[in-house]
């Protein structure tokens, strides 16, 4: 059948991830550094991930595709939690598809499904009406850092970046390039009570659990194209001292192999007690 569904120019697609999150279906993943369409099925052809792109890389077209499923969508939706479902019956009711609407709440009545959606007011965002701007690429490393107020006990943030998440990141953002770069275990952060200043300091960063994240590969990719494109300076892989953690600095070391350029890798091994136990070159 035809029907309206979105086209992604990969010569325009920068992989900054923005328009995922704009995308309440699922529809979109970051595969090989490209915005990808995974499942036609799953697009409404709405293009509320249009607003969401920087590049201005996604249409809409008129072509064969498969059609559009609203319960088939809503079931993987439900699984995200509230806030998603809640924002895509909003996303629904923005742009008119009252049909898709009904389907929908029937779907959750009939499955006992609760949502607050009837008491909320459309989910809005700056410069979007549509989608969230959490992925949305931000270079903050031109911010002043606030210096620490002894009184209080705040510690000024280093963080120079948005967003930091390796599924998330864009290898060719403009703070990756010829930057010292640190990938570190999500729970470096919690475990370090000074990770700022000792680790991230003059940094990019991009953060990943080497035991839950799906699809790995991709993380090799980026960090390879970091090292090759963005032509970081060097890289700094900070994980903590359980054995599922060592994966990350393999991931990092693969990334190397694959790389023409070279740069120097530092591993930094973070105690459970908060403790920087070990720190080398590899």
């Amino acid at each position: 059948m035809k029907r309206t569904i979105i086209k992604i120019d990969e010569d325009l697609c920068n992989g900054c991830g923005s328009c995922i999150v704009g995308c309440h279906e699922g529809a979109l993943q970051l595969i090989d550094n490209k915005a990808r369409l995974i499942s036609e099925l799953f697009c409404d052809g709405l293009g509320a991930c249009i607003g969401d792109c920087p590049e201005g890389a996604i249409i809409l077209e008129e072509r064969e595709a498969e059609a559009y499923s609203e319960v088939e969508t809503l079931k993987r939706i439900v699984l995200t939690g509230d806030n998603t479902v809640v924002a895509h019956l909003n996303h629904l009711k923005e742009h008119g598809e009252d049909g898709y609407l009904n389907e929908a709440l029937n779907y959750l009545k009939e499955n006992n499904i609760n949502t607050n959606f009837k008491n909320n007011k459309t989910m809005e965002t700056k410069g979007s009406q549509c989608g969230c701007p959490g992925s949305a690429m931000q270079d903050l490393r031109e911010t002043e850092v606030q210096s620490e107020n002894t009184n209080t006990g705040n510690v000024p943030s280093q963080l120079r970046q948005w967003p930091v998440q390796m599924h998330l990141i864009s290898p060719n953002a403009p703070y990756f390039r010829n930057a010292d770069v640190l990938i570190a275990a999500d729970c470096v952060a919690f475990a370090l009570g000074n990770t700022h200043a000792e680790l991230m300091k003059g940094k990019s960063i991009g953060i990943a659990c080497p035991k839950l994240d799906s699809d790995m590969e991709v993380y090799v990719e980026k960090i390879t194209a970091m090292i090759d494109d963005a032509k970081i300076n060097t890289l700094t892989v900070a994980i903590m001292e359980v054995p599922c953690c060592g994966g990350l600095l393999r991931i990092a070391q693969s990334a190397v192999e694959n790389a023409t350029r070279k740069v120097p890798i530092k591993a930094i091994t973070v105690g459970i007690n908060g403790s920087i136990i070990d720190e080398r070159w590899v």
